[in-house]
């Protein structure tokens, strides 16, 4: 997430496509993305968005016919120019890369896989199976093709074709192999054994295990080196709070945001290294609106992305959705639909999600399999660091959390690590020092923010310390700002931040199941250095 710069001069419009800043500053994304699309229609740009197999608008996406095995590229042109026909590339020679698993809304029983090929190719599948050398017959896949428009002088337009298959009754508890492909690249084939991958499906009654989490990730080598530690955590699901590949560096969800869409290429060929493996759910963060994507600027999160869909619409929040495993349902948010620092999608929902996140809620505290609930999205509800606390979260959604006695909500957003105590009534319910257990049924929620996954690092006010393990230097309070619904920084000054990191770390929670469930969180710096735990058990 990029720093706030309130005060700073308007953006200058992008040359010849922008909309100008008297406009822009009264309108809300749907409707800046509206002017934007009509203005490049009438300069002949050909709109994407994203389409299936069946209407891939001629770019040779056609799954499921038995043409022959090639691959199909479509030339460059300039802007504003009529596609010209395809190129003909040998299918053998385009190689299928940016696996990234999710599940659906059972993890017992589906799972997606998602990936990419660098060009359009005839007929994608997958194989999958319980052995590896025995990977069954092709799936065919749905192929999402996304056009981008050359947003500015500086970049070009760009086509990606993402690839996706909903795998549905598995078996609980089991681990299945897999490969990706199209005519003329088989994954079943003995020289493409290296390419095959792997996941497990959640056990048909809670266990032990364990699950990851972070936010505002990007492209870097602390953000691969933040990968690796997690794959050595073995866990079931890694949380991902949104600000996910950082395409667009501005993050003010305005058609004035210029983003590069090749940066999503280099971003899913670094998460490969896990995300073939560990399911990646992801959520929205500002740096996620990217406006010229219809509908609020989240079509390209739809096409890279398929996630559980059973939020309070799929198609207009795909960060919004939820799912159980084990003892445990996490619900993920979208946060710019509340946010009072960054409004550019704030009330898109006309309150259908914060309704969705009651009846949610409500809905696992009634089953009597979840011990534990999990919230995560992006913008902090509770954070001294560089853009303090989000007032809209906390208007928003604090109210529902108390009611239904979340347990733990994990933020991104500011790029630190910081754990509050627990917190309740907006007041420290419980100190929780390093180390300490908490109750959230008597003491409060804990809420961490985790936004340390490889972005360049903040840090907290002149004169505050960082406080962890090994390192604590405990303070009466420290200075921060709350957003106001006017978006206004508002000074506070406050008792709840307990441990404070400026590294890049991510976390490791580790959940057990049976007659005293509890949950031991830990906070791993990207050496595997840990700087924070503390557990988390109910009534006891």
């Amino acid at each position: 997430m990029t720093a706030p710069s309130p005060g700073t001069p308007p953006e200058r419009p992008v040359p010849d496509v922008g909309i100008p800043e008297r406009l822009a500053r009264h309108m809300s994304m749907p409707e800046q993305h509206a002017y934007l699309r009509a203005r490049l229609s009438r300069r002949r740009v050909l709109a994407g968005s994203f389409a299936t197999a069946g209407a891939a608008g001629g770019l040779g996406l056609l799954a499921g016919s038995s043409g022959s095995a090639y691959a199909e590229r479509p030339a460059a042109g300039l802007r504003g120019a009529s596609r010209p026909a395809p190129v003909r590339v040998d299918g053998s020679l385009v190689a299928p890369f940016g696996r990234h698993l999710a599940f659906g809304a059972d993890p017992r029983t589906q799972m997606w896989v998602s990936w990419q090929v660098p060009l359009a190719v005839r007929s994608p599948y997958l194989r999958v199976g319980t052995e590896p050398w025995d990977l069954g017959p092709k799936v065919q896949a749905e192929v999402r093709a996304l056009h981008t428009p050359s947003l500015s002088r500086r970049l070009p337009a760009v086509e990606q074709y993402y690839l996706h298959v909903a795998l549905d009754r598995l078996a609980p508890g089991t681990t299945y192999y897999y490969g990706v492909g199209h005519d003329g690249f088989d994954p079943a084939s003995p020289e493409r054994a290296a390419t095959i991958g792997s996941f497990r499906t959640a056990p048909a009654r809670p266990e032990r295990f364990v699950f990851t989490a972070f936010g505002d990730q990007g492209v870097s080598h602390h953000a691969l080196a933040n990968d690796q530690v997690i794959l050595g955590q073995n866990p079931a699901f890694h949380l991902h709070a949104g600000d996910i590949c950082y395409a667009d560096t501005t993050g003010h969800g305005k058609d004035t945001d210029t983003y590069d869409a090749r940066a999503w290429d280099t971003y899913l060929a670094q998460t490969e290294t896990v995300a073939k493996s560990v399911p990646w759910m992801v959520t929205t963060g500002n740096h996620d609106m990217e406006a010229w994507y219809s509908p609020n600027g989240y079509g390209g999160q739809s096409a890279r992305w398929s996630l559980p869909g059973n939020g309070f619409d799929p198609r207009h929040a795909p960060g919004v959705y939820s799912f159980r495993y084990g003892n445990v349902g996490v619900v993920a948010l979208d946060a710019n639909d509340v946010s009072y620092e960054i409004p550019a999608n704030r009330g898109y929902s006309d309150g259908r999600q914060t309704a969705w996140l009651d009846r949610r809620l409500g809905a696992l505290r009634a089953d009597d399999d979840v011990d534990f609930v999990v919230v995560f999205f992006h913008h902090c509800a509770y954070s001294t660091s560089t853009h303090g606390s989000d007032g809209g979260v906390r208007d928003a959604w604090l109210p529902l959390f108390t009611k239904h006695q979340v347990d733990l909500v994990v933020n991104g957003h500011n790029h630190v690590y910081e754990r509050t105590d627990a917190v309740r009534g907006g007041e420290v319910g419980r100190p929780v020092p390093v180390g300490a257990s908490t109750d959230p049924t008597r003491d409060g929620i804990v809420y961490v923010t985790a936004g340390g996954a490889g972005k360049d690092l903040y840090g907290f006010a002149p004169g505050v310390r960082d406080s962890y393990e090994g390192h604590v230097r405990d303070r009466e309070s420290v200075p921060t700002v709350r957003w106001t619904e006017r978006r206004a920084p508002d000074p506070e000054r406050v008792a709840w931040s307990r441990v404070r990191y400026t590294g890049h770390s991510f976390l490791a929670v580790e959940v057990t199941a049976g007659a005293h469930p509890r949950m031991a969180v830990s906070a791993l710096a990207v050496t595997g250095e840990r700087v924070d735990h503390f557990e988390i058990r109910r009534g006891r």
